[in-house]
């Protein structure tokens, strides 16, 4: 994938509404990438003002299929771009701009919270699953090492000696 995205990144070099990037997760960019809850690699985020969450891409990884969704990047229905919302987009949004702006910030950080908690207990969740798997494996190691050996004896006793190794003729 990376000579792809290097490729995007130089188609894009001069646009004013994509920015082709890499961060290196495991260095320097360590913070930004715990911000954004980049956790798999490579993960491609996209940027759409007025967003500053960020969205995960779940398109193709090729150059075609990044291209296209390249050229659909820029800023997003918001307050200041109309012009970007569709009739209902459009129509949803001054509703919500109708409220406070207290109101709206308890909303989002209560939607924040609600995704947090469920974040939370997904990681707790692959915990729990992983735990099990792990004593589950060792059982079976322990099952496989007790039952082996008799498993070899009792395969032993069945075999038919008339039905052993055929005689070797000699040369």
């Amino acid at each position: 994938m990376k000579p792809d995205w290097d490729s995007l990144a130089e188609e894009f070099k001069s646009s004013a509404n994509v920015v082709v990037a890499d961060v290196d997760c495991t260095g320097a960019g360590e913070p930004l990438c715990s911000r954004f809850n980049v956790e798999g690699f490579p993960t491609i985020k996209s940027f759409s003002p007025p967003d500053t969450e960020g969205e995960d891409y779940e398109g193709g990884r090729d150059l075609a299929d990044l291209r296209d969704f390249a050229k659909n990047l820029g800023p997003g229905c918001s307050m200041s771009t109309k012009d970007k919302c569709s009739s209902e987009e459009l129509t949803e949004l001054e509703e919500l701009a109708k409220r406070s702006p207290n109101e709206l910030q308890a909303e989002l950080d209560e939607m924040d919270a609600k995704l947090k908690a469920a974040s939370e207990a997904h990681d707790e969740l692959l915990k729990s699953l992983q735990a099990q798997y792990e004593a589950s494996e060792a059982s079976v190691g322990e099952l496989k090492k007790d039952l082996k050996p008799k498993m070899k004896k009792l395969r032993a006793a069945m075999a038919d000696p008339a039905a052993a190794a055929p005689a070797k003729d000699e040369v």
